[in-house]
Formats: structure tokens, sequence, C-alpha cells
């Protein structure tokens, strides 16, 4: 069983469903009845908000238990288990607004990014727009460490833990773990090859791409290379 897998019944606690960040998506993607895609949807909350409001929402996610929750909750909208590398198999949908938040482009090793981001331009509608969200690279390097803010779960009594370690400029290592008291429940670690603001900008220039937001997270606040935890990027496929 994946790490996913064995947190996903933690997952609301965690990361649970924001208004403010529906709020930010929705401005993207074009009128009630447009088409939505989610990339590492999770359990579903965004895109079962979306089918909610009236939009035609689909979500992918590579763990197959969170999507079987994602299904079980939000019927009207449609879930796939995918790879995100796969999405070149979705070709001949298309969508007004293609998102993925949470950190998960971050997944992807450099070569396979540029594969990637050509693939969603072209399952964009001309002036569809793509939006991601990633740790900011920026803000950690030089640093040998970074712990995230620890999260407390169930009145306290559990806690999820976050670190980035071996920072360098090709990569990091991301290391999760949730605990009870003293005894930890599970842990794992991956790598991860964030980009730079520049980094994504370039690959997303050559892939025909015009940049048209960029934030410091998905509230839409400005964007401070030194300062802000995340990087948010909004793009529009050419008309």
């Amino acid at each position: 069983m994946s790490f996913y897998s064995r947190f996903a019944p933690y997952y609301e606690q965690v990361f649970p469903f924001r208004e403010e960040v529906f709020v930010f998506l929705k401005e993207m993607a074009g009128p009630v009845g447009s088409v939505v895609l989610d990339i590492g949807c999770g359990p579903g909350h965004y895109c079962g908000r979306f089918a909610r409001e009236g939009f035609i929402a689909h979500g992918l996610d590579l763990d197959s238990r969170m999507i079987d929750a994602a299904t079980a909750s939000y019927p009207d909208a449609s879930f796939r288990c995918m790879d995100m590398e796969d999405i070149e198999r979705l070709q001949g949908s298309s969508f007004n607004l293609v998102y993925s938040i949470g950190n998960v482009l971050s997944h992807l090793f450099p070569d396979k990014l540029v594969r990637f981001v050509a693939a969603v331009n072209a399952l964009l509608v001309p002036g569809g727009c793509w939006l991601f969200q990633v740790v900011n690279r920026e803000a950690i390097l030089g640093l040998s460490e970074f712990d995230f803010p620890v999260k407390r779960l169930e009145g306290g009594d559990m806690a999820f833990h976050r670190r980035y370690t071996d920072i360098a400029k090709e990569k990091v290592l991301f290391r999760f773990s949730l605990t009870k008291g003293d005894s930890m429940l599970f842990g794992e670690q991956f790598t991860l090859y964030p980009g730079t603001f520049g980094e994504y900008s370039k690959i997303h220039e050559d892939s025909g791409f015009t940049a048209v937001g960029l934030h410091g997270g998905l509230d839409g606040g400005g964007f401070s290379p030194e300062n802000s935890s995340a990087l948010v990027m909004v793009f529009r496929r050419g008309e």
C-alpha cells in the first residue's frame, strides 16, 4: 500500500477544502458549463465543488484509494486513476481549465516536465488556462534543511510532519511522517524536482503558452522570490 493510500483517511484533516482556493480557481475556469481538469485531485473536493456549481469536472490521481474516495463522495464529477505523465492519453478531450495544486508538479523529472507541459497545452481549448502551485525553490536554496509547520490532528494527539532535506539546485528530498504521541504510525520520503520561476517560464514559453498570472499562494497574493513559500503560475493557451 502506498504512503498516499495509508494517508487517505487523514487527508481532509491536513489539507481541508479552502473556500478562497476554490474562488481563485473558479476565476480561471470560464463560465458555468466549462470543463475543468484537476491533476492530482486527491479525494476530489475541488472537483466536487466545481460539479455542484454547474461545471463539468474531471479529476486524475495516481492513488486508487484517493480516486475511490472521490468517486464515492462526488458522483457528479468524473475521476480516473492515472499517472500525470500519461495525460497524453486524454487527447481528444478539451478543457477550459487544467490545474494542479499541492506541489504535485514537483514529482516530475525535468525532462518529463517539458513533455507534460506540451500535453497540457494540447488539452486546452484556445484561450484556456493552466494553473499550477509548487514550492518556491528560490526561497529554500542555500538551506540544508527546511521544516514545515507541524499540523495537529484529532485534537492534537496525532501530528503530520513534513521536511525538506538534501536541498540542492536540481532536487530536494521530501520526508513525510504521521506520529501519535512518541510513536511513528508511518512515514516515507520522495525526491522532488521543483523548478524556479525562470525555468518554468522558459518551458511554458517554448510550449506556446502566455503567462497571465504570478502569485505567492492560492489566495492570489503577490509573489516574492526570496520570501514566498509557494509559487503559483497561470498560463493561457493562444487563441
